[in-house]
């Protein structure tokens, strides 16, 4: 019965590539993490969505594996002396999918909407005065302040990357997700064989042009060489049919296999895992909805760390202590700010004191609703520690069943619960843009414009600013701290730890993985 869920689920590409005469063509099937349900990488912070757009968009700059940003589409730059006005010419060869050239409104306009939206974006932003094309190929950013991070921004490589589109898909409300998914970068993505649920298909662009001279890959930096035909990325969303399904060779690769399954695929025939980079690459968070009672309170929100013992759900999603790791810190711990600001808020797991305290807060028992995902590897687990706690602490819980992909949609409404809001979701961020105050996203507060949640707080904002502007890396040390303790303080989120789950591939049969922490790189690798 497995075998045959197994080939049902990976082997749907078969009648199409031979009734179109490409029993030849060099196919990569990947199961990751999630499933593709949104395609515009801008609208979302679904790591999924950052992934299947980094197929299909390019980007000016990539941060590459020391994080430090590299041109990609930019063949050349220029920054003035007073470090206020900043000149970027592309590069030749830039071509979108429909065959039109890549042209400075395209970026000009892609640059708008994703600092309309990102929380990195918003806050580049709010420092440009201009942004003007000066031809077809070269366009300027003018700022009013030398802010220290626009190529690290530009460059990021997390969630809401700043991908360039079309014109008329970048003047699309960033409020409002974009239909069509056509970019410049080494792969197109097949629109029409696309089945939510099931698999998600791109087919090499022939046309692109990688970066000159061979660059080696390094994250997302260097030459990007689209090295199979075709990749289908296979939604399995059971671990175990997945793992047996990369075992069976019915898969190359498998982006975040189950830690209780990591022995048996060290042990397979053809089978390699590979670890993905020096910082860890996830960190959980518990999201509170700062608009809405009880979490408007913020005695409310801390007397949530009580309920909060991180191996709980450590052991839960990763059970090896080998992989992951506690940390109290929203900053990822092993990168270069990480410190113990605020982390006293987790020296105390009681639930009796987390009920007193949300009664001081003014809780009466009112339902607290809970995004419960069902079909994440990682989050679901993770909900499930959460909600017993509550449970224990004798919260009134009102937890809503739904796939991950009806959370994603949820959680951008801003209505009261009982109106199709919510109280709480739990996801998680890359530990690479965690891992600096500016490019850390949800360790923001910029009320509406900020992520789902919406905290607000200007001295958090006001730190994040300073971070950007510091001119030694001991006075960035010293903001970090100040920054983390302040957004502790005001529980931007609640951290429950990080984890590093290496990914399993047949290296029987595939090579070139450019190994990336964070976001799963798919456009070196070439099949043997």
């Amino acid at each position: 019965m497995l075998k045959r869920i197994l080939v049902g689920a990976v082997a749907l590409a078969i009648p199409f590539a031979a009734a179109h005469g490409q029993a030849q063509e060099k196919v990569l099937r990947a199961v990751m993490h999630a499933d593709v349900r949104v395609i515009d990488p801008i609208w979302t912070t679904q790591t999924i969505a950052s992934i299947h757009g980094m197929l299909i968009y390019d980007t000016l700059f990539g941060n590459d594996a020391n994080l430090k940003p590299q041109p990609q589409m930019v063949g050349k730059y220029e920054i003035s002396p007073d470090r206020l006005t900043y000149t970027f010419t592309l590069r030749d060869g830039l071509k979108f999918h429909d065959g039109s050239p890549v042209t400075t409104k395209d970026v000009i306009a892609s640059l708008k909407r994703w600092g309309a939206k990102d929380g990195v974006g918003i806050r580049l932003f709010s420092f440009v005065k201009k942004l003007d094309a000066v031809d077809d190929k070269t366009f300027t950013m003018v700022l009013s302040e030398p802010y220290g991070m626009v190529l690290e921004s530009l460059g990021k490589s997390g969630s809401s990357v700043a991908i360039i589109m079309r014109e008329q898909e970048a003047l699309t409300d960033p409020q409002q997700q974009v239909k069509e998914a056509i970019g410049s970068g080494p792969y197109k993505f097949a629109k029409d064989l696309w089945v939510p649920g099931s698999k998600a298909v791109y087919l090499k662009n022939k046309d692109y042009v990688p970066r000159p001279g061979n660059e080696p890959p390094s994250s997302f930096a260097g030459s990007k060489i689209p090295g199979v035909d075709r990749i289908e990325l296979v939604w399995i969303s059971d671990p175990q049919t997945a793992m047996s399904a990369l075992i069976n060779g019915e898969i190359d690769f498998y982006e975040a296999p189950n830690n209780d399954f990591l022995p048996l695929l060290a042990k397979a025939r053809g089978v390699k895992l590979m670890m993905t980079g020096k910082i860890d690459s996830t960190q959980g968070m518990i999201r509170l909805n700062h608009l809405h009672p009880p979490f408007d309170n913020v005695k409310a929100r801390q007397a949530m760390y009580h309920l909060i013992n991180q191996e709980d759900f450590l052991r839960a999603i990763v059970g090896n202590p080998e992989y992951y790791r506690v940390c109290h810190g929203m900053l990822t711990c092993g990168g270069p700010y990480q410190n113990d600001g605020g982390s006293a808020f987790f020296k105390d797991y009681n639930p009796k004191k987390a009920a007193q305290l949300m009664k001081e807060a003014g809780y009466k028992g009112e339902p607290i609703t809970v995004l419960f995902t069902t079909d994440h590897n990682t989050i679901t687990p993770a909900t499930q520690v959460l909600v017993q706690a509550m449970r224990e602490a004798g919260l009134n819980v009102d937890a809503q069943s739904m796939d991950w992909g009806s959370v994603v949609s949820r959680r951008a409404k801003k209505e009261p619960p009982a109106q199709g809001g919510w109280n709480i979701f739990v996801t998680t961020t890359g530990g690479v843009g965690a891992s600096n105050p500016v490019l850390h996203t949800w360790i923001g507060a910029a009320c509406d414009k900020g992520l789902f949640g919406w905290p607000c707080d200007a001295e958090i904002e006001k730190l994040r600013n300073a971070f950007a502007f510091a001119q030694t890396d001991e006075e960035r040390k010293k903001i970090a701290t100040a920054l983390q303790t302040r957004a502790m303080e005001q529980v931007v989120y609640i951290p429950f730890g990080q984890w590093n789950t290496p990914l399993a591939y047949r290296a029987d049969r595939i090579d070139g993985i450019v190994p990336n922490t964070g976001l799963a790189v798919l456009w070196g690798i070439t099949k043997k």
